[in-house]
């Protein structure tokens, strides 16, 4: 079945807001952004315990916490990377270019164009999951990063407008319509036998 499909995906035409998911993250620039990534993976239930443990016994013994900010953590979660989102507070926003259905995903491009958020596909739903200790995540945002990795978010963020917000043409271009081996060796026969009659003289 999945053959079928993929084949299927490469047969029929598939429209400019389904192909644009074809459209990924280039490999090395994927490599930045994901060891990017791994430096604000979610906390893990026992280190969120720990932490607000600490916060509640400063708290109980009036001492104020040492740190009373939340960390510095990449956000998942389809209803709250929208949320971030129509408030402006995501400076990135990474989907998943093999989501399945693909409807979960497919408006998610034109709302940050509207609201003027940076967004990027990159390969892979597992991969975004791997960062954020699931099996798979549709959609992942960063707001905000550590001092030192301000200008490295930048350059990201500069490279996904480049390639997706501002991109019109990609948009625009319908997919699909590939023949497989077999059709392209009959059409070529078909051709060559016309042209062939074509020649013969009358």
């Amino acid at each position: 079945m999945q053959r079928q499909k993929r084949v299927l995906y490469a047969r029929l035409k598939v429209p400019p807001a389904i192909n644009q998911f074809t459209n990924t993250l280039p490999k090395q620039h994927a490599l930045t952004l994901f060891t990017l990534l791994d430096k604000y993976k979610p906390e893990s239930r026992t280190e969120k315990a720990k932490r607000l443990k600490a916060k509640a016994e400063a708290v109980a013994a009036k001492t104020a916490p040492k740190d009373e900010t939340r960390p510095n953590v990449v956000k998942y979660g389809i209803n709250h990377v929208t949320s971030l989102i129509e408030s402006k507070e995501a400076k990135l926003v990474l989907l998943a270019h093999d989501v399945d259905p693909i409807e979960l995903v497919l408006w998610l491009p034109a709302l940050c164009r509207k609201v003027g958020v940076p967004y990027a596909i990159v390969k892979g739903k597992a991969r975004l999951g791997r960062v954020v200790g699931k099996k798979t995540a549709t959609v992942l945002a960063l707001t905000t990063v550590n001092k030192e990795d301000d200008k490295q978010l930048e350059a990201l963020q500069n490279i996904s407008k480049d390639q997706f917000n501002n991109n019109a043409d990609f948009r625009k271009q319908w997919g699909g319509g590939l023949l497989g081996k077999k059709s392209i060796a009959a059409m070529k026969k078909k051709t060559k036998a016309a042209s062939a009659l074509q020649a013969q003289p009358q």
